[in-house]
């Protein structure tokens, strides 16, 4: 069984920021699959999941609810109540070091600076989760420290090109189900213009 685990912060106040592109993907795959919004079920209160198939596999949809630098407590609870390993557990997330726009999959690593991946990293004592990283690079982030920036909401235009994002995002975590890590990586990480991306002609 695959688990998608899309990580963010908890409660109203967060829902439109930078930091929590990982919730809006997993909202996306839990209605293109069946599962609303709503219908996503508390984990422990660490987490809240649906399970869906994609195509006749089961896959459960994950939410951290705890805050992002405690998220190594929802890949803990997941991966003990639906016993699987951490090459199961697939990690989607908001990455400043990536171009707004961007979508890169990568089969393991380490934090690279942020603090969800870095707590899941020292709960499961492993760098092998897979992960979709989501790109939030903008112009802003020059001027900005990291921790406000990424609190932050989108620019009105950057928005746009976020919403995108998430889309191809929801599609990347279909390849990566049904085609491996392998085949998804060979599609969604060829380098192609960010379409719609601010200052584009």
């Amino acid at each position: 069984m695959r688990i998608v685990l899309g990580l963010g912060n908890p409660g109203e106040r967060y829902r439109r920021t930078r930091h929590n592109l990982g919730h809006h993907v997993v909202e996306l795959l839990a209605e293109r699959w069946g599962a609303s919004r709503g219908s996503l079920s508390p984990l422990g209160g660490v987490a809240r999941t649906a399970v869906v198939e994609i195509r006749g596999r089961s896959v459960v949809l994950a939410q951290s609810t705890t805050y992002m630098n405690r998220s190594g407590r929802a890949g803990v609870a997941l991966c003990a109540h639906y016993g699987v390993e951490p090459p199961d557990l697939l990690v989607v997330y908001d990455d400043a070091d990536l171009e707004l726009g961007r979508v890169r999959i990568r089969p393991r690593g380490g934090a690279g600076g942020h603090n969800g991946m870095r707590s899941l990293i020292a709960a499961l004592r492993s760098e092998d989760m897979p992960r979709i990283r989501l790109g939030i690079l903008g112009q802003d982030r020059r001027h900005s420290d990291l921790a406000e920036y990424v609190l932050d909401e989108f620019e009105p235009e950057e928005a746009v090109v976020a919403g995108k994002m998430v889309e191809t995002g929801a599609d990347a975590v279909e390849a990566v189900t049904l085609e491996g890590v392998e085949g998804a990586m060979n599609r969604f990480n060829v380098r192609q213009p960010t379409a719609g991306a601010p200052g584009d002609d």
